[in-house]
């Protein structure tokens, strides 16, 4: 299969006729006290990738903060508010596509939000992407998501091992494989993983393909973020596609992000080396893109 040529297909074209919020209008839950960085990165990666308007859902002690790191976010503290199901019924039929996870943090009344979130935007037939916390949460509630072949789940080795305990009731201590990759996402009604590692696995129960893009040595805390913000994008961008594609939107949404947040740190390598940081990557993002997409 021609990875790049298929994802060159669904990328919106740059058009003086376009007009705001028509390549993406993408949200990204999460943001918590101690957690503000995780949603900046994802959401202004998802902006550096190519969508028009970024919107963060948070708490309210992380809303100011999110705030001062870029006036481009536009940022809604309503994370914990016990009206959050009306609050994202309002929101949802603005947005493209949905991340989950980024700095939510695991208090109780955040988990009672995430519930929210997600009944909310399945009923709207939402593309969403999980990561962070929101694995953490779907270790004991990942009926909610189970059959909805629109998600896409980002665990390393160490949430892969939770979750695939969890879901199947037996213990693993391997790192995740093309068969234990393929089983999970069978297991959970044919949703999409993207199990992050040396090489990224990624697979929607029925076909498994790996993405081996070089990458950097340099291990960034953060990282995982700008891949959560690409695949809201490029989660999005495949589905409104429509085109005849050898595989499922989120497989092709998923081999898109990977191949830029990896090329992103292999530039960004290149240049600080050790000192690379998730900054770093995110300011390769258009030099990425354009390498790999154009």
């Amino acid at each position: 299969m021609d990875w790049i040529k298929e994802i060159i297909s669904i990328i919106p074209p740059l058009s003086f006729d376009s007009h705001k919020g028509q390549a993406g209008r993408i949200g990204i839950v999460g943001g918590s006290e101690n957690y503000t960085g995780a949603p900046y990165f994802a959401a202004i990666s998802a902006l550096k990738v190519g969508c028009d308007l970024s919107h963060v859902f948070c708490t309210p002690d992380a809303s100011q903060v999110i705030k001062s790191y870029s006036p481009e976010l536009i940022v809604h503290p309503i994370i914990g508010s016990p009206n959050i199901y009306e609050e994202m019924q309002k929101q949802l039929p603005y947005l493209h596509s949905l991340v989950i996870g980024p700095g939510l943090g695991r208090e109780k009344t955040t988990f009672h939000s995430t519930s929210a979130v997600i009944e909310s935007a399945v009923k709207h037939g939402l593309p969403l992407v999980f990561d962070a916390d929101a694995l953490f949460y779907l270790n004991e509630h990942h009926g909610e998501i189970a059959w909805f072949d629109r998600a896409i789940l980002t665990p390393n080795k160490v949430e892969f091992s939770r979750l695939y305990s969890s879901v199947t009731g037996d213990e693993i201590t391997a790192d995740p494989s093309t068969v234990t990759v393929k089983y999970l996402a069978k297991k959970l009604g044919f949703v999409t993983i993207v199990a992050k590692g040396r090489q990224d696995i990624i697979s929607d129960g029925n076909t498994v393909v790996v993405c081996d893009e070089p990458g950097s040595p340099k291990r960034c805390g953060g990282q995982g973020d700008l891949l959560s913000g690409a695949l809201g994008v490029f989660n999005f961008w495949a589905r409104q596609a429509k085109l005849n594609v050898s595989c499922q939107p989120t497989v092709l949404a998923a081999m898109a992000a990977c191949m830029l947040t990896r090329r992103c740190g292999y530039l960004a390598f290149q240049k600080f080396k050790r000192s690379t940081l998730t900054t770093d990557m995110i300011g390769e993002i258009n030099e990425a893109f354009s390498s790999l997409y154009t």
